[in-house]
């Protein structure tokens, strides 16, 4: 045998020793670590394996109910069958939502609403779920080097096209889906979110209760929708809730600890009072492992749902006068056909001038396009219209305070004619005329002389120019802002109009201005401003609310009083309790004396109210037709103000050789009638 081979046979077994050597010394190295770790580290890779986490997870309580006056419910909480989806901890994939909405919509039916509100977004979403290889394709690797996720995926979506999902926008499957999934996808992880609770059927319960095991994070419960026994009477003053945090507001309420499927008040008293009425929520510790499975659960706290409002409001009282404002809407539509064909609202509030205590407040609108009558109650407090002779009490205060007349003065009633203008006059020539029948007359011309006055001229000549100062129209906003004019009312609401503030500089338009054509005003402010007077010059706060009551164990009753809202005063006017007094004198005679502009219109029992107050016509024009608004204000007892209203009905037609249908005098008679008949406290 050659000398080669034996060698090479001599190294093999030393080379298979060697090779045993590395194995066994890897194999004593795994011993030890796994020594190691068993031994030395056991019991720390046993506690991450054991790892859980807590979390709170913070659940919406049902909302205050809204009681009037008498504790009737006006805003209830109705319970219903609810559809709810809790996601997991960090939530579910997208995938498994889509999963989760389509077995879903082969058991309910979502509103139609809901399909309505689809959006392209939605529909490129769903396309892109379902064709997700095909989409993905449309984005190049550079193209995606220079994105982040976010980025890449808005880039595919864009590049969906209509012909890629127009069939789904026919497809009634997909439109539930969609529809669904839109409801998934805005769920907080660990907290309830309702799919559906509005008209869920018997089977819809039953089907999902038994398949709930197919379908992680979905249950059937009851929940709560808000009830309004008084079929939507005050319904824009009350206002509304939505779920989900409105659009622009997200760092507001996020600050607030509210969750993207909150509900939350949105307009009206829900808006106004919503820190009352959400209550506090439902705390519930949840403990979930690794793989953010559920190991259990604790409610830390029960939560309480909210406070309970109620209002001033009588409901008798409020429905009364949506029956009559309406009533007397149709009446002078129905009147005057032709000459009325302008004519869509009307609007009217009845306080208590000495606290602010809304008892009713009415607008309705007549949508001529539908041919039906609809209750606007919001546009008395956002509808400005020119109020035409009811500030000429407000006018008359300025000139006593500004000193350019006194208490008794008089003027000739006569046409007025600033050189380069139109002649200006009352409806008549009155003659001598002093303050007190200007107001009981409504005189122009009185007004016309005193806003001269405060513009600097003394020496006023037919058709001559005239001194003026431009800087006077502030002069008398400001007295008129004093009594309620031309600024917020302070009402409790969310917002609300203070109308429209011309900013022409003419000594005509200040002669319009001080007999109310020129600004525009709500019907809550013209309220406001007679109150004022009425209670001898204190500008309180007009208010919905008059007490907030902690929520009661037992159904549909007011719990314990919580708080008292007392009147607020916002200001005291300036004027002397004589200058006040002298103006409550001409609207005493405005309404009780014949030569009053208001009396003739007024019935027997309303006669018997004692009441004072002021008329009111402004001219308008809409499409070249000369129209007018009317307006009335007052209140009554005028001996001991107890009541007191504000009533617009804008655009009136002219009846040339006629009367126009008296509507705002109908409206006040029927409401003051109803009052004292039906709600005014029992004399002792």
């Amino acid at each position: 045998m050659p000398k080669n081979r034996r060698k090479k046979r001599a190294l093999l077994p030393f080379r298979l020793n060697i090779l045993f050597v590395i194995v066994f010394l890897l194999f004593s190295a795994l011993v030890l670590q796994l020594g190691v770790v068993q031994i030395i580290n056991g019991e720390e890779h046993q506690a991450v394996l054991e790892q859980t986490t807590n979390d709170i997870a913070e659940i919406s309580v049902p909302r205050g109910m809204i009681y009037d006056s008498g504790g009737n419910v006006i805003v209830g909480n109705e319970p219903v069958y609810s559809i709810t989806y809790t996601p997991p901890k960090n939530g579910d994939p997208a995938d498994k939502r889509l999963d989760i909405a389509t077995k879903l919509a082969d058991i309910i039916k979502m509103e139609d609403k809901s399909i309505e509100k689809i959006t392209e977004r939605e529909y490129k979403e769903y396309w892109f779920l379902l064709n997700t290889e095909e989409a993905n394709k449309r984005i190049t690797a550079s193209e995606k080097e220079s994105l982040d996720d976010a980025e890449v995926y808005d880039t595919t979506l864009d590049r969906i096209t209509e012909d890629d999902y127009k069939e789904l926008e026919n497809d009634e499957k997909a439109k539930q889906i969609i529809s669904i999934k839109r409801e998934l996808d805005s769920a907080t992880e660990l907290v309830p979110h309702v799919i559906k609770n509005k008209d869920v059927s018997e089977r819809e319960y039953a089907t999902i209760a038994e398949n709930m095991g197919d379908m992680s994070g979905i249950n059937v419960t009851t929940d709560w929708i808000r009830h309004y026994p008084y079929d939507g009477s005050l319904q824009g003053i009350l206002g509304g809730i939505k779920t989900g945090i409105p659009e622009g507001e997200e760092d507001y309420y996020k600050s607030r600890n509210y969750q993207l499927n909150d509900r939350i008040g949105t307009s009206g008293l829900e808006k106004q009072y919503e820190s009352l009425l959400k209550g506090d929520k439902k705390r519930v510790r949840y403990v979930t492992d690794n793989n953010n499975n559920i190991v259990s659960q604790e409610v830390i706290s029960d939560g309480q749902r909210g406070q309970d409002l109620q209002l001033s409001i009588n409901m008798d009282f409020q429905k009364e006068l949506d029956m009559i404002v309406r009533d007397e809407l149709k009446s002078a539509v129905n009147r005057h056909p032709g000459a009325n064909r302008y004519l869509e609202d009307a609007m009217a509030v009845m306080l208590n001038p000495n606290t602010g205590e809304i008892y009713a407040a009415s607008g309705q609108h007549y949508n001529r396009e539908n041919n039906e009558y609809e209750s606007a109650d919001m546009n008395t407090v956002f509808s400005a219209n020119a109020v035409g002779s009811t500030v000429k009490g407000a006018t008359l205060l300025a000139g006593y305070q500004e000193g350019v007349i006194n208490m008794g003065d008089v003027f000739i009633d006569k046409k007025m004619k600033i050189a380069g203008t139109e002649p200006k006059g009352s409806y008549k020539d009155m003659g001598p005329t002093s303050d007190l029948q200007a107001l009981q007359k409504s005189s122009n011309v009185y007004m016309f002389n005193v806003a001269l006055r405060l513009g600097g001229e003394y020496h006023y000549k037919y058709n001559q120019s005239v001194s003026f100062d431009p800087d006077s129209f502030q002069v008398l906003r400001n007295y008129y802002n004093q009594v309620g004019l031309g600024v917020e009312t302070g009402i409790d609401l969310p917002s609300e109009s203070t109308g429209y503030v011309g900013n022409a500089g003419l000594a005509g338009n200040f002669m319009d201005f001080s007999i109310g054509q020129y600004d525009t005003y709500t019907t809550m402010q013209l309220a406001q401003y007679i109150s004022t007077i009425a209670n001898g010059g204190y500008r309180i706060k007009p208010h919905f609310v008059s007490e907030i009551h902690e929520p009661s164990n037992e159904k549909d009753k007011l719990g314990p009083l919580a708080e008292t809202k007392s009147p607020e005063i916002l200001n005291k006017i300036t004027a002397t309790d004589e200058q006040i007094e002298r103006v409550k004198t001409g609207f005493e005679m405005v309404f009780q004396t014949q030569n009053g502009t208001a009396s003739r219109h007024l019935t027997k029992e309303a006669k018997s109210y004692n009441i004072a107050g002021k008329t009111g016509t402004a001219q308008t024009s809409k499409n070249g037709t000369d129209l007018e608004n009317w307006t009335l204000i007052g209140y009554a007892n005028a001996n001991n103000p107890e009541i007191a209203f504000a009533i617009v009905v804008p655009n009136l037609g002219i009846i040339r050789g006629g009367e126009q249908y008296p509507i705002t005098y109908n409206i006040a008679n029927r409401a003051l009638e109803y009052y004292y008949e039906h709600t005014a406290p029992e004399e002792e």
